[in-house]
């Protein structure tokens, strides 16, 4: 079929904004202690709902219209635990409630104060185990799973805490502290606190140990083998983040995995999870990163000898993995540049395939790739998928040389729509990650995906700062914050037009948060390099950031530009507030009006400078929005608004 030559740019898209809009978030899935009960927590627009599946019964709501599900300390995240046929989960109030998965409404077993999240169960289900905020104070809580006795602190002193977890006979606890100035992937301790149980039953600390990590060496989630013996955790103590395990009987920690790849992830939220013990203790599932592309595998802790999970090549992003506690199942969030998110249960074979056999020819009755997968089962959709992959871009990982030399790492998306063929070079938007310490790595986009079937190609800068590159990469932008990610942008969008894959005249630089931030200090740096920039929520004022920034991120900064007062020429050379007049290219700016991490004076102050010189711009405040949209209506609003923003001054202008 012949494709009708058109400009890039002004391709119709197969996706639409209103599609991208109802796209439900999917964020977490757990097992019930018994194996035959998944849950799981989707996003519909403002609202957090738990879904409950036990076996090949339809799925059903758990929560009901009234309670909204949600962890809110710090960023979110540790949202529920499902143990012993109940789901334990936060909600209104910062209230934690207990649901019974058969039926029944919700009862709250914590007090309306402060904010909860992460509970976990003891193995006996009388207890949970939850991070706890009130005031500035953050602490691990321990209250009975009844609710009836007030909740009672148990390990606190620490400015954060989080991922706690219980051995499973209640002799110990584990979780995760660190304090300012350190982020949690720039230094924390392995808590191990020691249980005994008074006359009532009510276990009482009686040793609270740090047994790996410090200020420069980050560890995270910390879980106990299902018989007791080994305490795994992630540590970056190499350079890499690595899978260890610590023998609680021997006191001494076994490193698992190695090489220049990634298993772990920079704590941004609680509760996450990228590895899980099989139900016999003698092996551990977990995953690995490669440039932006993720593999599950499987190691043996005796040999330690791993080995990729067959079957499961056609994702490429691994999230929240949960492994059974009772058979050789794993649930997961799973997704590739191609497939939305999808909630998954996978049956993994007791027999461990090579990653290295060519597993078609090789092992026939393992069926690897095609359009069945018998062992997977999908439980969960985000979109429809009513666009087939063969009309959606592809990604692939590239690498080029930075303005000094050295390597910078990303993805490159290439305009693709069945429907058309580009004429010339396409347009190029440089998407800038937020963080800045995070990684984008090869899941479904769907603003890549709307924007590359419209005829633009698209680049994502894991610049110099990300995570997924090693330790020494991520330490790059230690007070090169605004160098960096400023100049990996640029010359990732100049490697591109070199080989015609961009059209240099019609660069676009996009990015929220810190990503936003990139935007502004690129357009004060490089005017006329980009032809618009796409700002949500952006820093432009780092002095008013430190002071009125939330709690997890007050100190973020000492290591990004240095600490105050030393560093104040720093701050203010790098503050796009200070140079606004120095912008003169084309900018639209979007903010929600209670974000409590980048206030909303900070994009004020940017555009009454645009304003007041003629500069233009565009300007959309969302009321009830924090930091990222969540109503549908606010996401339908945005692409619409910039579809035709990009028109006006890139495709036409």
């Amino acid at each position: 079929m012949s494709r009708l030559k058109q400009a890039y740019g002004t391709w119709s898209s197969p996706l639409s904004p209103k599609a991208l809009a109802d796209m439900l978030r999917l964020s977490d899935v757990q097992w019930d202690s018994n194996g035959e009960t998944l849950v799981w927590m989707e996003g519909r627009g403002s609202r957090g709902v738990l879904v409950a599946q036990t076996g090949v019964q339809a799925a059903r709501d758990l929560t009901g219209s009234d309670l909204s599900v949600r962890g809110m300390v710090g960023y979110g995240g540790g949202d529920f635990t499902v143990a012993s046929g109940n789901v334990y989960f936060a909600g209104p109030g910062g209230r934690l409630y207990r649901q019974a998965l058969a039926s029944g409404n919700a009862a709250p077993i914590t007090p309306a104060f402060g904010e909860a999240s992460s509970p976990r169960t003891s193995a006996d289900g009388k207890w949970l185990v939850f991070v706890h905020s009130y005031e500035r104070k953050d602490l691990l809580a321990l209250v009975d799973t009844q609710g009836a006795a007030w909740p009672r602190k148990i390990a606190e002193g620490t400015d954060f805490v989080m991922q706690p977890a219980w051995h499973p006979k209640g002799e110990h606890a584990a979780f995760i502290a660190w304090n300012h100035p350190q982020m949690p992937w720039d230094g924390t301790e392995l808590r191990l606190l020691s249980l005994e149980y008074d006359r009532a039953g009510t276990p009482n600390v009686t040793a609270n140990l740090t047994i790996a990590g410090d200020t420069n060496t980050a560890i995270f989630q910390p879980e106990f083998s299902p018989d007791g013996r080994y305490l795994a955790y992630i540590s970056d103590a190499g350079g890499w983040n690595q899978l260890y395990i610590y023998d609680l009987a021997q006191k001494n920690h076994k490193q698992l995995t190695a090489g220049e790849s990634d298993h772990g992830a920079p704590a941004w939220v609680q509760g996450m999870r990228v590895y899980g013990w099989t139900a016999d203790s003698k092996s551990l599932l977990y995953r690995e990163s490669k440039e932006g592309f993720t593999s599950l595998w499987r190691v043996d802790i005796e040999s330690g000898k791993s080995i990729q999970i067959a079957g499961l090549d056609h994702y490429a992003n691994f999230e929240q993995i949960a492994v059974s506690p009772t058979n050789n199942q794993v649930a997961f969030i799973g997704s590739a540049i191609q497939i939305p998110a999808r909630v998954v249960t996978f049956a993994f074979d007791d027999v461990l395939i090579p990653a290295t056999l060519e597993l078609k020819s090789e092992m026939p009755n393992i069926q690897v790739l095609g359009d069945e997968h018998p062992a997977e089962l999908i439980h969960k959709r985000a979109t429809t998928e009513n666009t087939p992959p063969s009309q959606l871009a592809e990604a692939k990982p590239i690498s080029w040389k930075g303005h000094d030399g050295e390597t910078v790492y990303g993805l490159y998306y290439a305009p693709r729509n069945d429907r058309y063929e580009g004429i010339g070079a396409p347009p190029l938007v440089v998407s800038v990650h937020g963080g800045p310490t995070d990684q984008v790595k090869a899941t479904y986009s769907g603003a890549a995906q709307f924007f590359t079937t419209m005829g633009y190609a698209g680049l994502i800068v894991n610049y110099r700062g990300s995570t997924g590159y090693g330790k020494d990469y991520m330490n790059k932008l230690r007070e090169n914050w605004g160098v960096y990610d400023v100049e990996d942008s640029a010359s990732g969008a100049s490697y591109l037009a070199s080989r015609g894959l961009a059209d240099p005249s019609k660069f676009i630089i996009w990015g929220g948060s810190a990503g936003g931030y990139t935007v502004l200090q690129s357009l004060v740096d490089k005017p006329g390099f980009y032809k618009v920039g796409v700002c949500l929520y952006g820093i432009s004022n780092h002095f008013t950031l430190v002071s009125d920034t939330h709690k997890f991120e007050e100190h973020y900064s000492d290591s990004l530009l240095g600490t105050l007062p030393e560093s104040a020429a720093r701050y203010r050379d790098r503050s796009p507030g200070f140079h606004v007049d120095k912008i003169v290219d084309p900018v639209i700016i979007y903010q929600g009006e209670d974000d409590p991490v980048v206030p909303k004076s900070q994009s004020d102050s940017i555009v009454a400078s645009l304003q007041a010189r003629g500069v233009p711009h565009e300007y959309y405040t969302y009321p009830g929005e924090g930091h990222g949209w969540r109503k549908p209506e606010t996401i339908e609003h945005y692409y619409n608004t910039v579809i035709r923003f990009l028109k006006q001054y890139v495709i036409f202008g």
